[in-house]
């Protein structure tokens, strides 16, 4: 898709009409966004995924043989919706490539729905697969799908021993050096693998017509998928540990140890109906383990498992209409709400608005306080005072997301949540890594060499520092009055300029891509204090401006997370226009005609119902592997953006106040 070209009109720069303009669609944008404010006060918005987190719920459901006819009805419908009509299989992304395993994945829940093999779609399907090398070449999550259903033999997937449970935390390989969704997922996985359980399977269905070779024949699985020494090392681990698995440790007294150690690793973080971690693929594994260990239905551990999977189901018809349901991989309601509430403000609704208030009250009260996650590992001094991501997901509070409810509540009224700043702060300055960054959820979690192993070919093994939540934090920190020269400010800003790459912009982990990352430190650097003029700054202005298309906008391709691909955008966005224009705005540039293009194409924008249509992902669980659609960033980002337009053009001065 090309971009429109963008005509300049003579008025653009200082336009009166254009600031006017700006302001009138950020209140109306966010009438609309107060309209799906709830009872209680908060926001919450539809996180969707792509066609694997719908599959797996159906696997799930036939792994049980605890089906739903009428949901799996629009679950099938919503794959079919999903279909690549250009390369007949399953996308990682709106209008994105071939992915093998997003494809296999919804061909195989297709089947399990009892779609016929020889409909159109399905051959369309099957040949892309078979054209891109069979089933074989999916990725180790599917084929651990795979494996469950008895399409592929036990040695298709890298061995991942229970007893891994058993490893202290000094050994260079244990459950603690793995980042919180890794920890999650694995440790019922590990259960799985060492009970081999098979579905129940009630259709009986078979995928073997998309492998290129029978699987029984497949003589090598597992790769060293980095092509690195320790790549190389992890592999013969691997050929050492099947037999292993398959021979020695099932009759050895530890294995049961092991299994019980996976049980009492998930037992108090089973987190009621909110899920295992809060994530699907964790709750879903937690599921198929109980059941594998012979858990009855009405069983309160396997019961509160299954209902966590159950709510990830979208039920809200008043938003979706006639569209068919679909399974989120988790839900965003702490991010949702204190982003909406900061969009908000910057379109003019005011601090001691009861509606505003009510989301801090109801932010406030869901601080996590008590409870000593699994970041507590490397910080067994540190006391609590985080924020998760989800509505409850107490051991595994998020950085980002705390760092951003503190600003909120400082920004609101620094009196009425002293308290709960105060904790925030110091449970932020606790979480700093050793090279001055900050992870999402976990201090020093960069022991690169695991994620060679076999089963971590999806690259995110690990959660080390980012760029755009050190960004968060150092902007937090900044607003609530930490000084430039203070050693946690210093060192996270030497950790961004580090970063930075070539061409003057950041990488984006958690965002799409480039354009989030270089917002998010831009705004740190006004934050702290920094010279934006310095030429590190200047050149990170300088790339934002050079990638503003030809309608105004800003826009960035999933695709960009390949090195190769970095420079690809198949259309402007109004939440990555938002970000540029935030970013442009913070070192200084509010008259530029850039943020002025950028605010004509955000007003001109098609909107529904307030809210700006954009089908694109825009962020990432794992880059290359996993993208997100945040149903909310089409809506309070460019309200945010056109709001601080209009108030930084018509006030006294032109420097933003706030630290995002």
């Amino acid at each position: 898709m090309q971009s429109n070209v963008y005509v300049l009109r003579p008025e653009l720069g200082t336009s009166p009409t254009l600031v006017s303009d700006s302001a009138n669609t950020a209140r109306d944008a966010g009438d609309h966004l107060l309209a799906m404010q709830q009872e209680d006060g908060h926001i919450v918005f539809e996180l969707e995924a792509d066609a694997t987190i719908p599959a797996e719920y159906i696997f799930l459901n036939h792994f049980l043989d605890m089906r739903e006819p009428e949901l799996e009805i629009e679950l099938g419908e919503y794959l079919r919706s999903l279909q690549s009509k250009t390369h007949g299989g399953w996308p990682l992304f709106h209008e994105g490539g071939f992915n093998i395993s997003a494809s296999v994945k919804a061909y195989f829940a297709l089947k399990l729905l009892g779609d016929d093999a020889n409909a159109p779609h399905m051959i369309k399907a099957r040949n892309a697969i078979l054209a891109h090398g069979g089933a074989e070449k999916s990725n180790v999550f599917c084929r651990y799908s795979l494996a469950l259903f008895g399409q592929i033999p036990w040695r298709g997937v890298p061995a991942m021993p229970v007893e891994l449970m058993l490893m202290p935390k000094w050994f260079p390989a244990n459950i603690w050096k793995f980042a919180y969704w890794s920890r999650t997922v694995i440790a019922p996985l590990t259960i799985l693998a060492a009970l081999k359980p098979m579905a129940r399977n009630p259709m009986n269905a078979s995928c073997r017509e998309i492998f290129c070779e029978p699987p029984e024949d497949i003589k090598v699985w597992n790769f060293n998928h980095t092509g690195s020494r320790w790549g190389e090392f992890f592999l013969q681990i691997d050929k050492l540990l099947h037999p292993a698995e398959k021979h020695i440790f099932p009759r050895m007294k530890f294995r049961k140890w092991a299994i019980q150690r996976s049980l009492d690793f998930i037992k108090p973080r089973l987190n009621g109906e909110d899920g295992l971690g809060a994530i699907f693929p964790a709750m879903a594994n937690t599921a198929m383990a109980y059941d594998a260990l012979g858990y009855s239905p009405d069983h309160e551990d396997f019961i509160t498992a299954l209902s966590s999977c159950r709510k990830m189901v979208t039920e809200n018809r008043e938003l979706r209409g006639d569209k068919p349901r679909y399974v989120q991989p988790c839900v965003s309601p702490i991010w949702d709400t204190s982003l909406a509430a900061h969009g908000l403000l910057e379109a003019g609704v005011e601090p001691d608005d009861e509606r505003i208030i009510a989301m801090c009250d109801w932010l406030r009260d869901l601080q996590i306080l008590d409870v000593k996650g699994d970041w507590a590992i490397n910080a067994p001094d540190l006391e609590p005072g985080g924020w998760a991501f989800q509505y409850r997901n107490d051991h595994y509070p998020d950085v980002d997301d705390t760092a951003v409810v503190g600003m909120l509540l400082h920004r609101v009224d620094p009196e009425r949540y002293a308290e709960s700043i105060h904790r925030a702060v110091v449970w932020i300055e606790g979480m700093q890594s050793t090279n001055g960054g900050w992870g999402a959820f976990d201090i020093d979690n960069n022991a690169d060499f695991l994620n060679t192993i076999p089963f971590a070919d999806h690259g995110a093994l690990l959660d080390p520092p980012t760029v755009d939540v050190t960004a968060r934090c150092l902007s937090f920190l900044a607003q609530v009055g930490y000084e430039r020269d203070h050693p946690c400010i210093q060192r996270g800003m030497a950790y961004m300029r580090d970063d930075q790459e070539e061409d003057g912009s950041w990488f984006g982990r958690w965002g799409t891509n480039y354009i989030y990352g270089t917002w998010s430190a831009l705004n740190a650097i006004n934050a702290v204090g920094e010279d934006m003029n310095a030429p590190y700054v200047r050149k990170a202005v300088n790339w934002l401006i050079a990638q503003q298309r030809d309608d105004g906008g800003w826009g960035e391709d999933g695709a960009t997370y390949w090195k190769e691909r970095r420079g690809e955008a198949k259309a402007s966005t109004p939440s990555q226009t938002a970000w540029a224009m935030l970013g442009l705005m913070a070192a200084g540039e509010v008259t530029h005609t850039s943020v002025a293009r950028g605010a004509q194409f955000i007003n001109e924008a098609p909107r529904t119902d307030g809210k700006w249509d954009e089908p694109w992902s825009t962020a990432v669980g794992f880059p290359r592997v996993f993208y997100l659609r945040y149903h909310g960033y089409s809506s309070f980002f460019p309200i945010w953006a056109l709001g601080r337009y209009a108030n930084l053009m018509r006030g006294n001065t032109r420097k933003v106040e706030w630290g995002m």
